[in-house]
């Protein structure tokens, strides 16, 4: 493929943002085959979509998502909306001919996602591909951390430690925003935040979680209906409604290959304001890394007389994406993973290759989703994650 990409994205709040800086950028700093076109930005209120698409820079809007998947002048559909829509649109997109840019989890259950990667095993057939959004893979120390382990660095995974923890849902009197409804988001913290992780800690160590043991919790069961809202900014009635998904999920695991691991996904971590963190220790070294110092990866090395872990900074030119940037010691932002994510995409687009993460691999973490579940609700039973 060569010539220009035309985008039609559905949703324009927090994702749809970020992706739309991404589509604007991506050619901007990358060497793209093909050049991204703003061409559609969809939304049900035709005023609000027709303002955020003169904000960012859409040429054309719609208030229905299945008039956009019909355009002839939208040549990959880019999913920005709550997790009870995305099988729908991403299904009849691909059966549309359309490729397909996915917000993760990539749907609300596992039925919806094993019907989304046959449609999407489907039009691989006909050269139509499709990816799921986990932006933290393109992190530049994550990508580093994965070259790391990839060539043997720290020897043989044996335990993995991932948290991601924020706070901005501890005021009680937080609207009840459509994350906090278990039909339109799936799960809370465990599907919003804890996916990543899962996702992180697979990507880095390239091996899949087998088996967990979980809980959850819900520590405000009521909150205020919400009033008018804007991705994350949401104002309150007096109304309360009841949130039907947790606030909170621990759990353990095991890998494949052996390894054991403990995981944390909570939005009631006072203070802590986006700290996904990674920790893997192997056989012959460890890695760490914080995404609140998202361009630092810390690094330990067995023989090292230093006995600790040493700071690299992931500026340089040689590490994963920071050369189509600024200058050693320029530190990049989380915007820049987005637009990491869009490169690598249109680069497999133009190549005729599948892109990754697949539609499989965002069903896979699904799996682990459901299996977290299973076992929070049966009092933490091991649960194995299933095919």
């Amino acid at each position: 493929m060569t010539g220009t990409l035309n985008i039609g994205m559905v949703g324009y709040a927090f994702m749809g943002a970020v992706h739309s800086q991404a589509w604007r950028t991506a050619g901007r700093f990358f060497d793209l085959p093909l050049t991204p076109e703003l061409a559609v930005l969809c939304g049900r209120d035709a005023a609000n979509t027709q303002a955020a698409a003169q904000r960012m820079g859409w040429a054309a809007v719609e208030t229905d998502w299945k008039a956009l998947v019909r355009r002839d002048d939208v040549d990959l559909v880019d999913v920005c909306t709550p997790g009870d829509t995305h099988a729908e649109i991403a299904i009849a997109a691909l059966e549309a001919g359309k490729h397909v840019l996915c917000e993760k989890p990539l749907a609300n259950t596992v039925d919806e996602a094993r019907a989304m990667v046959a449609a999407a095993a489907r039009a691989a057939e006909r050269g139509v591909h499709s990816m799921v959004a986990f932006n933290y893979r393109r992190v530049p120390a994550l990508a580093l951390a994965r070259r790391l382990v990839e060539e043997g660095r720290i020897g043989e995974i044996r335990h993995v430690r991932a948290v991601y923890l924020q706070d901005w849902i501890v005021d009680p009197e937080f609207p009840l925003v459509w994350r906090l409804q278990k039909d339109k988001a799936g799960s809370g913290a465990l599907g919003d935040i804890g996916a990543h992780i899962v996702d992180a800690a697979q990507f880095v160590t390239g091996d899949r979680l087998t088996g967990v043991s979980a809980l959850t919790e819900t520590f405000i069961k009521e909150r205020p209906l919400v009033g008018e809202s804007s991705g994350l900014a949401a104002t309150a009635t007096s109304q309360r409604g009841t949130v039907t998904v947790d606030d909170a999920a621990i759990f353990f695991g095991r890998f494949a290959g052996g390894a054991v691991a403990s995981f944390e996904a909570t939005r009631f971590a006072t203070g802590r304001k986006n700290a996904l963190r990674l920790e893997v220790n192997g056989s012959l070294g460890s890695l760490a890394f914080d995404f609140e110092y998202m361009n630092e990866l810390s690094v330990y090395e067995a023989g090292d007389d230093t006995a600790g872990f040493r700071r690299v900074l992931v500026t340089e030119p040689t590490h994963p994406y920071t050369g189509a940037w600024w200058p050693p010691g320029h530190g990049l932002g989380y915007e820049h993973t987005f637009t990491h994510e869009i490169a690598d995409l249109v680069r497999d687009l133009g190549a005729g290759t599948a892109p990754t993460p697949s539609f499989a691999d965002g069903l896979q973490v699904q799996l682990v989703l459901e299996a977290v579940e299973r076992s929070a609700a049966e009092g933490s039973r091991w649960e194995e994650i299933g095919e």
